[in-house]
């Protein structure tokens, strides 16, 4: 079966690689600009920022309008959904107003009342319809904290939003080991099977907290998903002040001859796969994702 597979990056505009001026022309400056280079380099890309605020329509239009016919956008579900702490502000301000009154800064899933649950879902379903539309919308990715570990509750509320997302094709990534520990790994992946869900094979550090094994399986038909977060084992669990200083991370040549290899096997009999280089500090996201692009294509000639 020919498979195609796409390689990108999660995000094209996080602030350190605009910063360090290598990646982009100097004409770069605009965000249809910026968009244009980075489809004139790679066939996709995660968006990263739907996972801190609900997407404007408007703004997912303009991203069909600048990018060629085959280019596919993964979308990063909203963290409320995921089970990480939401702050009060990065709800649409309607709704904001209808949250709980407490003195927490941040909410989360379980805080916020079915209804508004119900309309940022409608929302964000609105937010990629003009992705799907245009045939650019790949999946949507949910990845869950480490603290959603491997028990009937968490079951029940991936299965949620498998029910709420089932228009689209869910692309589910845990942080926790306790989802792969032992006989778990096949029960996990026979769920992921039935739910039509596509398992997100992980490569970041080993031996430390708040990881996931690297379990390099497929559970759809027609999409795999591979993210590489980098090795960089002192700086996964660090408190930064951006996310990107936790995957500053360089593969080198023995590392991205590896995965290549391991990616093409994992493709074989997949239509699809979407490899996502998350090492987005300044351009080591783009320098990562260009070498494996170039090691996989020498491997499929």
């Amino acid at each position: 079966m020919p498979c195609d597979i796409h390689v990108g990056t999660a995000s094209w505009t996080d602030p350190t690689l605009l910063a360090c001026g290598r990646f982009y022309p100097p004409d770069a400056t605009t965000p249809e600009r910026r968009l244009r280079h980075y489809a004139s380099r790679f066939s996709f890309v995660e968006v990263d920022a739907s996972y801190y605020r609900l997407p404007d329509p408007a703004t997912t239009h303009r991203w069909t309008q600048r990018t060629p016919d085959d280019f596919v956008f993964n979308v990063k579900a909203f963290r409320l959904f995921t089970g990480h702490p939401t702050p009060r502000d990065a709800f649409p301000s309607d709704l904001r107003r209808a949250l709980p009154d407490t003195d927490k800064p941040a909410v989360y899933y379980r805080d916020v009342p079915e209804d508004i649950r119900a309309e940022l879902w409608r929302r964000f379903t609105i937010a990629v319809e003009p992705l799907r539309m245009a045939g650019k919308l790949g999946a949507l990715h949910f990845q869950f904290p480490p603290w959603v570990r491997r028990s009937p509750r968490s079951i029940r509320h991936v299965e949620r939003c498998a029910y709420l997302a089932q228009e689209h094709t869910l692309a589910v990534e845990f942080r926790d080991a306790s989802w792969f520990e032992g006989d778990a790994a096949a029960q996990t992946l026979a769920w992921e099977r039935k739910l039509g869900a596509v398992h997100v094979v992980v490569d970041s550090p080993v031996g430390v907290p708040n990881t996931a094994p690297a379990v390099w399986e497929t559970t759809h038909p027609d999409l795999a998903v591979v993210r590489l977060h980098g090795r960089n084992a002192e700086a996964w669990n660090a408190q930064t002040s951006a996310s990107s200083g936790r995957f500053m991370y360089e593969y080198s040549p023995e590392e991205l001859d590896e995965l290549a290899r391991r990616i093409a096997r994992l493709s074989r009999t997949i239509r699809d796969t979407h490899v996502v280089l998350n090492t987005n500090f300044e351009d080591q996201g783009m320098r990562n994702a260009a070498n494996l692009k170039s090691r996989i294509a020498t491997l499929q000639q």
